[in-house]
């Protein structure tokens, strides 16, 4: 066989191997199984991705990882995106008529100890694992996570939040700023927590108006959560507690 020959025929085959492990990859990417939510391209496993999901079954791998820049914001601190995008967010709510305040940012895992510490002596370990993350498993030790409240202080870390000019607003509208709220209401059974209409976690504008879009949480759209036939029902309310995970 001449030569040119031999080399086109190992081209073609060179090319239809990386066709093939170019095919095999995408199929091993994660995609949601939500219309639109498409999210193969994301990294849900890095701790300084702003894409990471962090839970009870998806601690860090750094028990005691800490983000390699944070910012003050509000006076509290957070990663740099998550910490511009904040900013901008409460200017243009206070532009509105509306006063966002920062309540909690970033936490080391020590204070998220006592933290869990303090709820667990205070409601009992049942209750305590339902409104408090370990270290390890809070999204607050990534600096991608802010608690919100009121100037006046209505309604803080309590689910009739959601009822005040602020909550309100941060529903409609975090998303545009790449923010969602990450423990929503009749989800416990996928997140692991009670509703918090004032955890807001930082994922990036696009990934938190397909979130918002579709109504659905950051496991879901990552295609960590596969939905049963029959759901259980949601948890208790919690006002009567103050959570903070």
């Amino acid at each position: 066989m001449p030569r040119q020959h031999i080399t086109t025929h190992i081209a073609i085959l060179g090319c239809v191997c990386l066709g093939l492990l170019a095919y095999l990859f995408h199929l091993d990417q994660p995609v949601s199984v939500y219309a639109g939510t498409t999210s193969t391209a994301q990294d849900f496993d890095s701790p300084g991705s702003v894409s990471v999901v962090v839970n009870k079954q998806r601690p860090l791998g750094d028990p005691g990882y800490v983000p390699a820049v944070l910012i003050e914001t509000g006076g509290i601190s957070l990663r740099q995106e998550a910490a511009e995008a904040f900013a901008q967010m409460a200017r243009d709510a206070e532009a509105s008529g509306v006063a966002i305040t920062a309540v909690s940012g970033f936490r080391t895992a020590e204070s998220q100890a006592r933290l869990h510490d303090a709820y667990t002596g205070r409601y009992g370990t049942e209750v305590a694992e339902s409104i408090s993350a370990l270290p390890g498993q809070s999204e607050h030790q990534t600096g991608l996570a802010v608690d919100i409240g009121a100037s006046g202080g209505e309604c803080s870390l309590k689910a009739c939040f959601e009822g005040t000019a602020p909550g309100a607003w941060a529903a409609a509208n975090a998303q545009r700023y790449g923010f969602i709220i990450r423990y929503p209401a009749g989800a416990e059974h996928i997140t692991g927590y009670a509703y918090e209409p004032w955890h807001l976690r930082y994922v990036g504008p696009d990934a938190a108006g397909k979130i918002h879009g579709a109504g659905i949480t950051l496991e879901e759209y990552a295609g960590l959560y596969e939905p049963p036939s029959a759901p259980p029902s949601s948890a208790p309310g919690k006002n009567a507690v103050e959570p903070v995970p």
